[in-house]
């Protein structure tokens, strides 16, 4: 990735972080220690004017290789 790119990239995480710092902090809460085996991970989306959207996954052994296997592909 060119320098160029690596800017504009933390440019768009620093404004995404000042217009949502309790979305941050709540990643940083829940990334600070290893997503298990059984863990619900749950998505609700809200539309304006729409009823809420809700899905949730149970985290699997095989969802937790998949994770390490991309965390290997971004080094």
């Amino acid at each position: 990735m060119n320098p160029a790119s690596i800017m504009k990239l933390m440019n768009a995480k620093n404004q995404f972080s000042n217009n949502h710092p309790k979305f941050e902090a709540f990643l940083n809460s829940v990334l600070s220690r290893k997503i298990e085996e059984g863990t619900v991970i749950e998505m609700t989306v809200t539309r304006p004017g729409e009823r809420p959207l809700t899905a949730n996954i149970k985290v699997q052994q095989s969802d937790l290789e998949l994770l390490e296997e991309l965390k290997g592909l971004m080094k």
